[in-house]
């Protein structure tokens, strides 16, 4: 399909009304045609920055990407708590948008996450972490951070921010005297701490 001679809207003015839909009404309902009513254009305008449908939701992973700050301070002495942080912020966002967790997934962006990653091996270096776990370090904050962020996202809004919500105390005894003893009460701080596990052992091996 040609695309227009002029465009009439914007890519990051697309990629946010794109972003409003999946958050408010879900994946499915961000069909172009619904897209261009939002935006009060023609489908074919969308043509100007586009592609396709699936270059939109590369864009939305893109947005998503960077509304996860990454932490100002950079002291060697402090870089497992900057990864920590660094994955708690990730977390954070992608639990604001959670209809658009499976767009993640599809649009993982490379580019932005590959440049993040290498600011971290920067300060592992400066700290005299063995140069030879960075990259057990690194994906393996990757998998738990998108692993545990999509696994929350995907769960009722009531019960997301609860640790294990359905489990039954006189069918799953130990597991419910887990429950109990465990102190680290909301899911973000149980997360924040497995990263801190993570990271311990991976500097010990």
């Amino acid at each position: 399909m040609p695309r227009p001679a002029q465009p009439l809207i914007s890519r990051d003015r697309v990629i946010s009304t794109a972003l409003e839909i999946i958050d408010t009404d879900g994946l499915a309902a961000c069909s172009l045609p619904r897209l261009a009513r939002e935006l009060e254009v023609k489908a074919p305008s969308l043509y100007h920055h586009f592609a396709d449908r699936a270059e939109i939701m590369a864009g939305v992973a893109r947005s998503i990407v960077l509304e996860a700050a990454a932490p100002r301070r950079r002291e060697p002495a402090d870089w497992q708590e900057w990864l920590v942080t660094l994955a708690v912020n990730f977390r954070r966002v992608v639990l604001r948008h959670p209809n658009a967790a499976p767009v993640l997934l599809e649009h993982v962006p490379r580019d932005l996450l590959s440049a993040r990653y290498d600011d971290a091996a920067q300060l592992m270096r400066d700290a005299g972490v063995p140069e030879e776990v960075h990259v057990l370090i690194l994906d393996g904050l990757e998998n738990l951070t998108l692993g545990a962020a999509l696994t929350q996202a995907v769960k009722p809004a009531d019960i997301r921010n609860r640790i294990f919500p359905h489990v039954d105390a006189e069918k799953e005894p130990a597991l419910a005297s887990a429950v109990k003893a465990n102190e680290w009460r909301t899911g973000e701080k149980l997360f924040a701490e497995s990263i801190r596990s993570f990271l311990r052992g991976a500097v010990q091996r």
